[in-house]
């Protein structure tokens, strides 16, 4: 039984429609509507199959569910060099939010050391996608502690009028604000992002419940 054939077996015709307006800018022919839980059900069955290299291997993909369990499979593999392989090889795919944003692969939490050097690569790629997936790794990763004061500026040199890249700009500095606030907060208070980017990181900062009622208060007269 194919992944497709899985897929078919658990499609939701209203819940396409919901995805379809989510992801505007790829075809709704490609969307099959596959709730994430059961995405994630089959990835798990595929990683633990004789399939998994095949399927791993036949890219590009045609359906956007496809691209997710890619994802979702590639995330489980537990060696890092791997991992990072099989990244590489699948970013030129991503071709939506959803797909660069859904999957945080495992082995990336012990391996910081080897990781940056990829996220920074990744951050400089002309692929929207590639570059959105390396910020929101840096995010992920790395406003814990091995948090550097430099990565917020990597992160505010980013420009570009992409919409879905300023979104992740903006995302990044609104979490840097709730994990790492002396640091991010002069980038909202000298306003080195651009304006777009910096009204939506103080809006987004402004909705997250990590971020303190009192510097919820201050971002609000940085507008």
């Amino acid at each position: 039984m194919t992944v497709y054939d899985k897929l078919l077996e658990v499609k939701d015709d209203a819940y396409k429609e919901f995805q379809a307006k989510l992801v505007p800018n790829i075809s709704a022919d490609t969307i099959l509507g596959v709730k994430t839980p059961e995405l994630r059900r089959i990835a798990k069955e595929v990683f633990l199959s004789e399939d998994k290299d095949a399927f791993l291997n036949s890219l590009p993909h045609k359906y956007y569910e496809e691209n997710l369990i890619h994802f979702f499979i590639i995330s489980m593999i537990k060696d890092f060099d791997e991992c990072i392989k099989e990244v590489d090889r699948f970013l030129p795919y991503v071709d939506c939010w959803p797909v660069s944003d859904q999957a945080s692969p495992k082995s990336f939490k012990k391996n910081h050391d080897k990781l940056l050097p990829h996220i920074k690569k990744w951050m400089k790629s002309k692929h929207v996608y590639t570059a959105r997936f390396g910020i929101r790794m840096l995010m992920n990763e790395f406003l814990g502690e091995d948090f550097k004061s430099e990565y917020p500026k990597m992160v505010a040199s980013l420009k570009g009028e992409d919409y879905y890249l300023k979104m992740m700009v903006a995302w990044y500095f609104a979490t840097a604000l709730a994990k790492q606030y002396d640091e991010s907060v002069k980038y909202i208070e000298e306003h080195k992002l651009d304006d777009w980017v910096h009204k939506k990181a103080i809006q987004k900062a402004i909705e997250s419940f990590r971020v303190s009622d009192e510097h919820k208060e201050y971002l609000k007269t940085l507008r």
